[in-house]
């Protein structure tokens, strides 16, 4: 990109002063188009529907994760942001990841650049769900349905 550099010779470079140093390269259009159109969606709901419909949702997959056997929820639950990161035992969380992913599915895997926790609670790393306000109790559902099969694949 340009409008950075003053001038350039073999021998240097000189840069102009900020921000234009700081600005090389097309300028993110799409992305801000893109806030712009995540802005008005929030903005078509409430604070407090947003909140209760998290809360709602984050209780029911709760409930529905610790009715599995042999499934850890990792972390304190309170006052959680509808993030849970969880292990079941004997299956490593890339499998699980790579499991649910072939039932479209997406989850984070892995240490997520915390392996003093790891090795805290002696995993190699957890499956996290996130839930936004996009989510539906159905989209839990299919969760469950598929550590379920997960499940069975290593048993």
């Amino acid at each position: 990109g340009g409008e950075m550099v003053k001038s350039v010779t073999f021998d240097k470079s000189v840069f102009k002063g900020g921000p234009h140093k700081f600005e090389a390269g097309t300028p993110n259009v799409a992305g801000a188009v893109g806030l712009k159109s995540a802005i008005e969606y929030l903005e078509s709901y409430s604070w407090s529907d947003i909140l209760s419909l998290q809360e709602e949702l984050l209780q029911y997959l709760i409930s529905n994760l610790q009715t599995i056997n042999n499934l850890r929820i990792i972390g304190d639950l309170n006052n959680n942001p509808g993030i849970v990161s969880f292990s079941l035992e004997d299956i490593h969380p890339h499998d699980i990841g790579t499991l649910l992913d072939r039932d479209n599915i997406c989850i984070r895997a892995g240490h997520h650049c915390t392996q003093p926790i790891m090795d805290f609670f002696n995993i190699p790393g957890t499956a996290r769900v996130s839930l936004g306000i996009y989510n539906t109790k159905d989209d839990i559902d299919k969760l469950i349905a598929a550590l379920h099969s997960a499940i069975k694949v290593f048993s």
